[in-house]
């Protein structure tokens, strides 16, 4: 699958979290797409340690730690052996709002539950051993198909990156509140 179809293709989709006690699902409105030879992508130096999940065969995640408190979660978009993936950047919850409150998230508003990349994977409990999973199988963690439809689509510059940065790889839901960034880039 070719990353940049698969950022469109993700939004209006669903990412279900299954818990002990019950469940979290979201309706995907935001990402970006990580290209091969995208200055960028993780990826560009080729496979290491951290970055090996980021090679697996489109559908798996790809999961890392940054800023020495956030997990992001990427959803990996070519076949196995080429590194290239897509940001799951930001969810409109749609059940679970208890659960994503919880961990001293209580005084957030429904809003900013999910808004953004690393608040996304907080309200979900995403973290490393997540990494590698098959999204496209039903587990802990996996996508579903959309419960609604999905409105205009925007595309943009990517957020918060300086190398390839001029390079329109956002997809989002115009007009959905849950969308991150800057209200210029919405």
């Amino acid at each position: 699958m070719d990353s940049v179809k698969l950022a469109r293709y993700l939004i209006g989709k669903t990412l279900v979290r299954e818990l002990p006690k019950g469940r979290i699902t979201g309706r995907i409105v935001e990402t970006e797409a990580y290209l091969p030879q995208d200055a960028a992508c993780h990826a560009f130096n080729g496979p290491t340690k951290r970055n090996r999940s980021l090679f697996l065969d489109h559908g798996h995640a790809y999961v890392y730690f940054i800023y020495g408190n956030h997990f992001m979660l990427n959803v990996c978009s070519e076949r196995e052996g080429i590194g290239a993936g897509v940001l799951l950047r930001a969810l409109e919850p749609l059940e679970g709002i208890p659960f994503m409150k919880r961990g001293g998230r209580n005084h957030m508003l429904q809003k900013d539950l999910t808004r953004g990349p690393g608040r996304l994977a907080a309200a979900l409990r995403v973290d490393m051993k997540f990494d590698g999973l098959n999204l496209c199988a039903k587990g802990p963690l996996w996508l579903g198909e959309a419960v609604k439809s999905v409105g205009r689509i925007g595309r943009s510059v990517r957020i918060g990156i300086t190398k390839d940065a001029h390079r329109r790889l956002r997809f989002y839901e115009r007009g959905n509140p849950f969308v991150s960034g800057p209200k210029l880039l919405r």
